[in-house]
């Protein structure tokens, strides 16, 4: 029976899961979406839910509790200043838990943590594709005479 053993362990001493949480939540405010165990994220998310309910009431008090838990000040400026006025008008569930697989060496299962209202980031192909927009077929293999002849003939018209 398990009464009145209510946590998660995850198989750590005191001191080094309680780092661990730390690390997570620094990984999670600062990228908004972290990729880990399905236990790490079930532990992790509620002191995620906290960390930003604190940050929601904005004074010195709630910030020096979260930089007791989240001792990254640029990341604590991050939660304080753009993640918490987001969550505004949200009461709760703050994060979300997708699963993404199993981890190939020990088949542990992955889950993806991240926030509820994450802003999608472009990648990269993405932004390279807008810079560079190809030009139509005809106009792309246009050699230096065919355009001459084409200029020559909108002057003159």
């Amino acid at each position: 029976m398990r009464h009145r053993n209510a946590g998660y362990k995850l198989g750590r001493v005191t001191q080094h899961r309680w780092a661990l949480f730390r690390n997570l939540l620094v990984a999670l405010f600062r990228h908004e979406r972290i990729q880990t165990t399905e236990a790490k994220a079930k532990a992790v998310r509620g002191l995620a839910d906290h960390m930003i309910t604190l940050a929601k009431r904005d004074n010195l008090h709630a910030r020096r509790q979260v930089l007791s838990m989240v001792p990254d000040t640029g990341v604590v400026g991050q939660l304080f200043g753009t993640i918490a006025p987001r969550f505004g008008d949200r009461n709760g569930g703050y994060t979300r838990l997708i699963k993404a697989g199993r981890r190939p060496g020990d088949n542990a299962p992955l889950v993806l943590l991240e926030l509820v209202d994450r802003t999608e980031r472009p990648k990269d192909k993405e932004k390279k594709a807008e810079k560079k927009e190809k030009a139509p077929k005809g106009e792309a293999g246009a050699s230096g005479k065919r355009k001459r002849r084409e200029k020559a003939a909108a002057a003159s018209a």
